[in-house]
C-alpha cells in the first residue's frame, strides 16, 4: 500500500539519516523496485540519455549548417543555461529521492495539477525522443554491413526504402530494449554500463584521432563561415543553438532510478550534475575536434553529412568500422535508458492513482523487480510513432524537434514552483542528511538566484525550440503548417492531457500493488 499525502516543501517531515527503504517509507511509499544500482550505474542513466556519440552523430551537420564553425560558442552557453537547472534538479533529488522525478518535484513544489502535467508532458517527450534514438540505426548499420539494408537499397532516411528499413532497424532495437526492461533493473544497469564505458572509450578515441589530424587550429570556433549573411549572423547563430539544446536533456534520468539506487540522496545529486558535465566536455572536444579535422569548411559537405564525412576522410576500414559499431552501442544505450526512464515515470504517476488503468500499470514483478506493464506500452507507442516515418519522414522529424519543446517545459515545472517555494522560505528545517550521515546536496545561499537564472534560461529556450521557422520544421516548404508545430503540439498534448487527467480526487487514491 502506497500512502501519498504530501508534506510541505522543506517542512520538517521530510525524513532525516535512515536506511533506504526507511528513508523512502518516510516519503509515503513503500519499497518494491529492486535497490541495486551503484554510483556509476546511476551516472551511465544519465550519460546514455544523453548520450553524446548518438546525438550529436546525428545532430552536428544541423548546427554547422546555420551558424557554420562558430556554432560551437552555443554549446557552452546551453551547457551553462542547463547546468542551472541540474544544479535545481540535484537539491530536490537529494530530498525527494522517488521514482518519477519531475512528476514528484513539480507535483511537491507546485501541487497535484502542476505535478501531473510535469509527468504527462514527460511521458510523451521520452517516448518520441526513444523512437528518434531508435531511427538512428538505419544512419549507422547499413553502413557497418549492406546487409541490414532489409528494404530496397537506399539507405537516406528520406527514401521511402530508407524510411521503411529505419522502421523495421528500429522496432528490432525496441523489442530488444522492453525485453531488458522486463527482465530486471540488474540486467539493463549491466548493460548499459557496458555500454556507457564503450560510448566514452570512443568519444576519447575519437577526440584523440581528430586532435592527431588537425588541419587547423582551435581558433576555428571564432569563424562565422558564410552563414547568416543575409539578414544577419547573429539570428543564423541562434538557430544553430539548437543542436545543444537538443543534445542536453535527459540528465536527470538518475532521479527517475533513486528508488531502484543506493543512497540515492547522495548519489543522484551528484551523477545528475556529472553527467551533464561529462557530456558537456566530451561533446564540445567532439565538435572542436570535427572542426579542427575537417578537410574543408567550405564545400558544404560538413553541412550535409556531419561527422562521418570528417571520420571517413580520416580513418580507413577498418577501424571506421569499429567506430561506427560503437555508435550504434551508443544508439542501443541510449534508447534503452529512456525507455526506463519512461516506464519508471510511468510507474511513478501510475502508483498515485494518476493514470488510465493505473492498477495495472504500477504492478511490480515480485521476481524481477520491475513494472513490466509500463515498459511494454512504451514500447508498443514507441513502434507506433516510428511508423509515422514511413508516411512523412518530415513529420516524423518535426515531432522529434517538437518533443524537446515538450521536456524544457517539464523543466520549468520544476523551477517555477521551485523559485516560488524558495520566495516562501525554502528550504525549510534543519540540515538534512543522507543515508550514511552525510550533508544533503544544497545550494545555500546561491540558491535564489541559480533557480532564476535556471528559469530565465527555459524561458528564453522554449521560445527559441518553438519559433515557427522554416528551416527547422519544414524545410522542403510542402507543409507550412509544420512551422506552428510546436505551440500545436502542446495544445494537443494538454487537451489530451485533460482528458486522461483524473477528476474528483484531492489526492491520489492508494494502490495496492501486486505481484
Amino acid at each position: 500500500m502506497s500512502s501519498t499525502t504530501l508534506p510541505a516543501p522543506g517542512s520538517g517531515s521530510e525524513p532525516t539519516s535512515t536506511t533506504d527503504h526507511s528513508d523512502l517509507a518516510a516519503l509515503g511509499y513503500d519499497q518494491q523496485l529492486h535497490r541495486s544500482l551503484g554510483k556509476y550505474a546511476s551516472f551511465a542513466a544519465g550519460f546514455s540519455f544523453v548520450s553524446i556519440l548518438t546525438t550529436i552523430f546525428q545532430l552536428f551537420g544541423l548546427g554547422f549548417s546555420f551558424g557554420g564553425p562558430a556554432f560551437f560558442l552555443t554549446w557552452p552557453l546551453v551547457f551553462l543555461g542547463q547546468f542551472m537547472v541540474a544544479l535545481n534538479f540535484a537539491e530536490l533529488a537529494a530530498r525527494y529521492p522517488i521514482s518519477g522525478a519531475i512528476y514528484h518535484w513539480s507535483r511537491r513544489m507546485g501541487g497535484e495539477l502542476v505535478g501531473w502535467f510535469a509527468g504527462w508532458f514527460m511521458i510523451i517527450a521520452q517516448i518520441v525522443t526513444a523512437s528518434a534514438a531508435a531511427i538512428a540505426l538505419q544512419v549507422v548499420l547499413p553502413s557497418i554491413w549492406s546487409g541490414f539494408q532489409l528494404i530496397g537499397d537506399d539507405t537516406a532516411l528520406t527514401s521511402s526504402s530508407g524510411a521503411a528499413n529505419a522502421v523495421v532497424l528500429g522496432s528490432i532495437l525496441l523489442v530488444l530494449t522492453t525485453t531488458i526492461n522486463c527482465i530486471g533493473v540488474n540486467w539493463m544497469s549491466r548493460i548499459n554500463s557496458i555500454g556507457v564505458t564503450c560510448e566514452i572509450v570512443g568519444v576519447i578515441a575519437l577526440v584523440l584521432v581528430f586532435f592527431t589530424h588537425a588541419e587547423r587550429g582551435p581558433q576555428v570556433v571564432f569563424d562565422t563561415g558564410s552563414a547568416g549573411a543575409d539578414p544577419g549572423y547573429i539570428g543564423a547563430w541562434i538557430v544553430s543553438g539548437l543542436m545543444a539544446a537538443y543534445v542536453m536533456v535527459g540528465f536527470g534520468s538518475a532521479g527517475e532510478l533513486a528508488e531502484e539506487t543506493r543512497n540515492p540522496r547522495r548519489v543522484a545529486p551528484r551523477t545528475i550534475r556529472l553527467a551533464l558535465s561529462a557530456s558537456a566536455l566530451g561533446g564540445g572536444l567532439m565538435i572542436v575536434g570535427a572542426l579542427m579535422a575537417a578537410p574543408s569548411l567550405t564545400d558544404g559537405e560538413l553541412a550535409t553529412q556531419g561527422l562521418p564525412y570528417v571520420i571517413d576522410s580520416i580513418l580507413t576500414s577498418p577501424w571506421g568500422k569499429v567506430l561506427l559499431i560503437d555508435v550504434a552501442i551508443a544508439v542501443f544505450i541510449c534508447t534503452l535508458a529512456i525507455q526506463t526512464a519512461a516506464s519508471r515515470l510511468m510507474f511513478s504517476m501510475a502508483r498515485d492513482g494518476r493514470l488510465p488503468a493505473s492498477a495495472a500499470l504500477a504492478k511490480v514483478n515480485s521476481r524481477t523487480g520491475t513494472p513490466i506493464a509500463p515498459s511494454v506500452l512504451i514500447g508498443l507507442a514507441c513502434v507506433a510513432i516510428l511508423a509515422v516515418n514511413v508516411g512523412n519522414s518530415a513529420i516524423f522529424t518535426t515531432l522529434s524537434s517538437v518533443c524537446i519543446v515538450l521536456i524544457y517545459l517539464a523543466y520549468m515545472m520544476v523551477t517555477v514552483p521551485l523559485l516560488i517555494q524558495r520566495l516562501k522560505g525554502w528550504p525549510h528545517g534543519g540540515i538534512m542528511h543522507d543515508a550514511d550521515g552525510e550533508k544533503l546536496f544544497t545550494l545555500g545561499r546561491l540558491g535564489l538566484p541559480v533557480n532564476i537564472a535556471a528559469v530565465l534560461y527555459g524561458g528564453l529556450m522554449v521560445i527559441n525550440l518553438s519559433w515557427p521557422r522554416a528551416e527547422i520544421f519544414d524545410p522542403t516548404g510542402e507543409f507550412p503548417l509544420l512551422r506552428w508545430a510546436a505551440p500545436l503540439t502542446v495544445l494537443a498534448v494538454i487537451v489530451v492531457g485533460i482528458a486522461c487527467l483524473p477528476h474528483g480526487k484531492d489526492h491520489p487514491k492508494p494502490v495496492t500493488i501486486g505481484a
